[in-house]
């Protein structure tokens, strides 16, 4: 969920007194309120925002709990409708000299109204808020990112918990999304609801390190094998084991590549490629025989 900077909203600073707050409000409602920006189509939402910054900053409680908490921890505490609750806008607007519980637009057709929530009353054709989307990050193995899967996931919205089964195609990497229209929060003004993404985040993995739909492993070779070259084995995903001819004279980090053996893209049946990291095992004690077999090939030029 996005985090919302109420004292941002307001242009001032966290220690600001209650009279500091009350006139920058008043200051941006004379801004923003339609009456005075006709002309700015985004003048309501801006509208909308900074009144709910007020709601929550001007209420002793709400504040305490909104600076404790943070932004996503007050939301998973406070609905829209808790926000705005015990406030009446329409009273702080008459107080500020905006008329009465509600005001009229342009040929005199109610804009807003104010009883019960502050932002209920559209009428005409007005654009609906949606509501808030919300991200839900969903570790995964790579071998669920290889053949899909089925999840149960638990999450909260309008402060209620609720619990999905989720179909996981395959090729979901890190940082992919998969959406679910309107299972996000309500719209706190009479719009529709905002959507869930479930995000992936592959989790760490003994043999493999992935990197997009590219796959990573380590291998060790002795020194002999460097030299002379050698065939080595490569489990593969498909629980497969690939020969993997190490040419002779390979260097310490060279990587070879194995195509078509990463991670599955999400569309098509296009693959990321599997790459081998060569270390070569350098001996640090020799016993007697090796280390006059290496003074051999060390006259020798080698």
């Amino acid at each position: 969920m996005p985090e919302t900077d109420y004292y941002k909203l307001l242009g001032v600073s966290k220690s600001a007194s209650e009279d500091e707050i009350k006139k920058a409000y008043r200051k941006l409602a004379m801004k923003y309120h339609p009456d005075h920006a006709k002309d700015d189509k985004s003048a309501e939402e801006k509208f909308k925002k900074i009144s709910e910054a007020y709601a929550v900053l001007s209420d002793r409680e709400k504040r305490k709990q909104y600076d404790e908490f943070g932004s996503a921890g007050f939301r998973q505490k406070y609905s829209q409708e808790d926000i705005f609750r015990d406030f009446d806008l329409g009273d702080i607007l008459r107080e500020f000299g905006f008329g009465g519980g509600a005001y009229a637009g342009r040929g005199g057709g109610t804009r807003f109204s104010f009883g019960g929530s502050p932002f209920g009353g559209y009428s005409g054709q007005r654009e609906q808020v949606k509501g808030q989307d919300l991200i839900y990050e969903l570790p995964l193995t790579v071998e669920e990112v290889t053949t899909g899967t089925t999840k149960v996931i638990s999450f909260k919205h309008d402060r209620h918990s609720e619990k999905i089964t989720v179909k996981i195609p395959k090729g979901m990497i890190t940082g992919k999304k998969l959406r679910l229209a309107g299972k996000g929060e309500q719209s706190p003004y009479g719009g529709p609801p905002g959507d869930l993404y479930i995000q992936a985040k592959l989790t760490d993995d003994p043999v493999y390190t992935a990197k997009e739909h590219d796959l990573y492993v380590e291998r060790d070779i002795r020194l002999t094998e460097a030299v002379l070259g050698t065939k080595i084995s490569i489990p593969t995903l498909e629980g497969k084991e690939l020969s993997l001819k190490i040419p002779p004279g390979t260097r310490q980090g060279t990587k070879l590549r194995l195509p078509g053996h990463g991670l599955p893209h999400m569309q098509g049946k296009k693959k990321g490629d599997l790459y081998v990291s060569i270390h070569i095992e350098i001996p640090h004690n020799l016993n007697a025989e090796q280390k006059m077999l290496m003074e051999k090939l060390a006259a020798s030029g080698l």
